[in-house]
Formats: C-alpha cells, structure tokens, sequence
C-alpha cells in the first residue's frame, strides 16, 4: 500500500510538472500554466467593474509584459497586446498561424472543421470556405448593398424603433437595441419576420448565449455552458425553420443569404443544412451583439457628455438643411459625409471593445523577442489591450470622439482592430458603422435622452452592463 502511495504521490508531480512546464523548442514567454486541466480560466473570467482592460490582462501584462503565457479552458495559450506582434500574426493566416476556437466556441458554433463526408478540414479547405462566405455576406451587406438598398432600411427601421422607445417610461438601452438590430438583420438577411415568430425572446436567447462562449464545455444543468446549449438549440431551430420554409416554397426567391446558401449546395461539397444553419446562427450573434452593446455604450456617453451632442445635432442638421425635401431618406453621399459621427462611431468602438478576444493557432514553431510559441498552441490577440492603451491613446478611458481627427493611419492599423484583422477581418464592418451612424441620425435629429437608472459597465472578459441601462426617450416635436 505504501509502494503504491509513492507511486501515485511520484505520478501525480511529474503530471503537474509536465503541466507547468510545457515542452518549447526554445524559450517560452513568461507566465503561469495555473492548475492541472482548470490552468487560468477561473482568473480569466474574473468580471472586472470598469469600461478598463480585463483584469487577468491587465495584471498580467503589467507583471510579465505585452506577451504571456496562461492556460484556458484546458489549452495552452499565449495572449498578447502587442501590436506589431498582433498585426504581424494576423497577416500570417495559413502561413504560421490558421483560425482557431476554443473547445466551448467551437460546440456552440458547430466548428468541427468537418464537411458532408466528415473529414477533417484542412487549412486550405478552411480558407476557401471563408473566401466563399464572405464574398456571400459582403453580396448582402457591403459597401455595394450599403448604398443600393440598406440604408433607407435601417433608417425606416430606426425610426419606428425610436418612436415606438418613446412612447415608453422607460427602456433598457441594450435590450432594446438588441431586438432592433437582431430583427432587421434576420428579416434582410433571412426573411425573418419577428411580428410572425412563435418565440418573442429570440434576440434574448442570443444575448444570454454569449455568457457561455469561453466557459467551460460542461453540458451538466446549471452550467453556463448548459444554458448556452438550450438557447443555441432554440436558435438553430429557428435557422432549420427558416431554410425549410424557403425550399417548400421556392417561388419566393429573393435573392437573400439563404437563397445564395440553398443554391450553394449544388457546387460546394462543404455546404450541409447543419453548416448553414450554423453559419446564419453566427452572423446573427456576431451583428447584433457588436452594434448592440456599441450603441448602448454610445448612448451612455452621449447623455454624459452634451457637448458631444450638440456637434452631432449641427452636423445633421446641415444635412437636412441641404436636402430638397427634409423627409427623404438618408443617402449614401450623406452617409460618407457624416465625419464628426464616424469620430464618434470609432470612438464607441474603441472603447466598447466588444469582442474579448482574436484567437489563432500556430501551425508552425513562431519566434518572437527571444521566444518561442510552439506549434499547436492558441494564440489571443486582445482587442482591449491595444484600444485602450494609454502609450496609444491619451487618457484612454475618456469619450473623446475628437481625437480621431489626429490619429493616423498606421496607429488604425495595428491598434484599432474590433473587426479583426489581417484576411479574416469582419465582412460586416461597413454595416455596422452604416447601422450606428444611420441610426445616431434619426435620435439626434428627432428626439433627446435622459437617464433613469443603472449605467455600470464591467468586463468578464465580455462587455456587460450589469442591471441594465435605463433611459427616457422625448420626441423633441412633442417636448
């Protein structure tokens, strides 16, 4: 009995050193490994009570430097704030690095790497179906579409949303333009019509859904991970619902997402209706939550800051002013013209840094300052860290939509990155600054905010507004 307590005692060091002290052909950068399978995660998903960069980065960065390394969700990683490194890396897809998700993210997205026959996806395979996608998505939301068409929709869309905000004692700003912005990309995207769905808290469903994406995938009840499976279920269905009803009646063609999708399929082995769906359930959450939780951010500035405001209210007024007829819809020209507010579009964006973080893995031994990142290990690139840093931006923390008139283009390159970066940068970007834009038009030239309650703003590492964000929207024509 004694032998074999020594045995497991001699064991069980060797598994923790082994833990602790990864193999590297070289030097690892520095940082702690945590404990056995758990590593860091419980430090990571610490919720940090400010608009500042994560706590578990910022202590992190502070004590071991730009670069680091940690374990989470029972991978090895390597996190940086770098931005030469970041943008370096970024431009290195299929080279040194290829796109990679944590196991929790990949279950919930469905990102198996697999296609009809189940093989494994390599990574070349890998980039022709995200040349193919986003070609598909830039068709129904880029600049093209943007100016063709969009625009008076999110417009139209805005207005009975505000209107309607109006008529309320009061809203939660996030929930509010979460169903906003999830109903008009469904329906432009899908055909989706949130006055005939069965369920009404779809976009909800969405919103609690990104509790769960870097937890744990532990499918026990009670778990995040649990109830992000219960939501994406309710989801997906609704994505299955969507293609079956559009094969049953295949005379109302319209040349949407889905159509393009369901006509795929006949010369691309890799599109499935499980791929599909997935694919539309992604869209859907990366949209709605980046302009959802920016807007929100936006909106809380605005009410602190009048002055801001007012140069908004200015400039589309002159925009008005220079219409032959008020009421018409705003136009692309209009659009472009909007300087002061895509200062404060970006500005929101820099600050909102919605997404926690880029993942990639390294297929190949990466050498950097002396270090060695081995193949095979994640790396997370931090939004944050680089956009509200204050050797980058002065006074970071401050809503100062004034200071990109000043910032440059090689400073945009490698530390303004909330759509990504490199190949893989977001097909939705023009759509989402044309969405808050578009949308920042209709409030400021109609109607005027006043705070009810809550306002906290934390990080885990996600942006969340804690209660929830309350305000009373007036009709200026009515005040």
């Amino acid at each position: 009995m004694y032998v074999v307590a020594l045995f497991v005692v001699g064991v069980t060091q060797y598994l923790v050193y082994r833990w602790r002290n990864p193999k590297c052909n070289g030097m690892l950068p520095p940082g702690s490994m945590g404990l056995p399978l758990v590593g860091e995660t419980l430090q990571f998903l610490v919720r940090g009570k400010s608009i500042d960069i994560p706590p578990f980065i910022k202590t992190r960065t502070q004590k071991y430097g730009q670069i680091f390394k940690t374990s989470l969700v029972g991978r090895p990683v390597v996190v940086s704030s770098d931005p030469d490194f970041n943008y370096y890396i970024l431009q290195q897809e299929g080279k040194l690095v290829e796109m990679w998700y944590m196991d929790s993210f990949a279950k919930l997205f469905g990102q198996s790497g697999s296609g009809k026959d189940g093989s494994s996806a390599s990574t070349t395979s890998i980039g022709h179906i995200h040349k193919y996608l986003r070609n598909l998505i830039l068709n129904q939301v880029g600049v093209e579409a943007l100016r063709e068409r969009i625009l008076p929709d999110m417009e139209e869309k805005s207005r009975k949303a505000l209107l309607d905000w109006s008529t309320q004692d009061s809203l939660d700003v996030k929930n509010a333009t979460s169903s906003m912005v999830f109903d008009f990309t469904a329906k432009h995207l899908f055909g989706y019509d949130p006055e005939k769905a069965k369920d009404k808290n779809m976009s909800e469903r969405f919103t609690y859904f990104l509790q769960g994406l870097m937890s744990f995938p532990l499918n026990i009840p009670g778990t995040a991970f649990h109830k992000c499976l219960e939501n994406q279920k309710m989801g997906l269905k609704l994505m299955k619902d969507l293609i079956d009803e559009r094969r049953a009646m295949p005379e109302t063609h319209r040349g949407d997402f889905i159509d393009q999708m369901i006509d795929g399929m006949k010369a691309e082995s890799f599109l499935s209706d499980d791929f599909v769906m997935y694919v539309m359930f992604g869209i859907l959450f990366a949209s709605f939550e980046t302009i959802s939780s920016t807007l929100t951010l936006a909106i809380m500035f605005l009410i602190e800051h009048p002055m801001v405001v007012k140069e908004l209210e200015r400039e589309h007024e002159e925009i008005l002013q220079n219409r032959e007829k008020r009421e018409d819809k705003v136009t692309w020209n209009e659009y472009k013209s909007m300087k002061y507010t895509m200062q404060v579009v970006n500005e929101s964006l820099r600050m909102a840094s919605v997404a926690p973080g880029i993942l990639r893995r390294a297929i190949q031994d990466i050498h950097i300052n002396g270090y060695t990142i081995p193949k095979g290990w994640t790396i997370l690139v931090v939004p944050s860290a680089l956009q509200l840093n204050p050797d980058t931006y002065e006074d970071p923390l401050a809503f100062n939509p004034s200071r990109w008139k000043d910032i440059g283009p090689s400073t945009v390159a490698k530390n303004f990155i909330p759509f990504g970066g490199g190949t893989r940068m977001c097909a939705g970007a023009e759509f989402t600054k044309a969405f808050m834009a578009v949308f920042l038009h209709v409030l400021v030239s109609n109607y005027r905010l006043e705070k009810v309650k809550g306002g906290e703003i934390t990080r885990s590492p996600v942006l969340g507004f804690g209660n929830g964000f309350y305000v009373k929207i007036y009709n200026k024509d009515r005040v």
